[in-house]
């Protein structure tokens, strides 16, 4: 038995060796699997890294905010585009060099006005445009005008020197000759809807499915179709650089786009495309942005 004795001390000597061997290797296991949690952990700032420099900056971007580019919006198209800037959109995209239609981003920046056309010159224009109320001659001067020194008092039994002391009439602008249209009603029913800023765009004009719609001034179709949502059967007629019209809802459409109508001409049909009752919906744009069509369509 005690013969056994070292035999066990050296087995036991071995199985402790063993064990103390196993337990060397846990730090190699550890720092081999660092490097990867580490890699793991910096992966996503490597993945923004890449993303960042492939990220390209939008057509135009520069020129966000200028007159005469527009910043696409959600939901925008490019019919809604040119209708709200007063541009026939196959225009627009050409200026802007997209040939297809459907392919633009949110964020883009368009160009709105043709190339030759200088953006600054149509804003200043626009501002110079506004008009000053002039005061008659003969308005009464205020109070502190008479008593201001060095003011001569008027004698009595003397005509008053209005012409003298009133300010001076201030001339009225020229007339713009985009203005010098000869409006048409485009439609003969009554007016269900007027115009009314921030709510109606235009008027909705009562008929019965397939009245006439007609031109309301020469001009050339830039759009007819049905791709602007909430307009139905639609068509656009650009009358100069100023003008366009819109007619919406129709049943049918009689013209096609490039096509040149005449005041009064037959250009479509009316029905209730897009709407709950046969109406015509008609807009008057001034570049781009709409006014009442009743200020500018004859008395009846």
């Amino acid at each position: 038995m005690f013969d056994r004795l070292p035999l066990l001390s050296v087995l036991l000597v071995l199985l402790m060796a063993g064990c103390a061997s196993s337990r060397n290797k846990a730090p190699v296991e550890d720092r081999v699997g660092t490097p990867r949690v580490a890699a793991a952990a910096s992966a996503p700032a490597a993945v923004a890294s890449a993303v960042a420099a492939d990220a390209k900056p939008l057509p135009n971007a520069e020129n966000a905010g200028k007159p005469g580019y527009y910043t696409v919006r959600p939901g925008d198209t490019l019919i809604r585009i040119g209708l709200e800037n007063g541009q026939n959109w196959r225009d627009v995209a050409r200026w802007n060099g997209i040939e297809n239609a459907n392919l633009i981003e949110v964020g883009q920046v368009l160009r709105v006005l043709p190339p030759s056309v200088d953006p600054n010159a149509v804003a200043a224009r626009g501002v110079a445009g506004s008009r000053v109320e002039a005061r008659p001659l003969d308005a009464k001067l205020p109070a502190t005008a008479a008593s201001a020194p060095g003011a001569v008092p008027a004698t009595p039994g003397a005509a008053p020197a209005a012409a003298a002391s009133g300010p001076a009439p201030t001339p009225a602008p020229p007339k713009d000759p985009e203005d010098d249209l000869n409006w048409l009603w485009p439609a003969g029913g009554q007016v269900a809807t007027p115009f009314e800023e921030g709510r109606s765009k235009g008027l909705a004009i009562t008929g019965k499915a397939g009245d006439p719609v007609l031109a309301a001034a020469d001009g050339r179709v830039v759009y007819a179709g049905s791709g602007l949502r909430g307009y139905g059967n639609l068509v656009i007629v650009k009358h100069n650089n100023t003008y366009l019209t819109a007619y919406a809802h129709n049943q049918t459409l009689l013209v096609k786009e490039d096509q040149v109508v005449r005041r009064g001409q037959r250009i479509a049909e009316m029905g209730s495309s897009d709407a709950e009752r046969v109406q015509l919906h008609f807009e008057i744009r001034k570049q781009g942005k709409p006014i009442d069509p009743a200020r500018l369509l004859p008395p009846r």
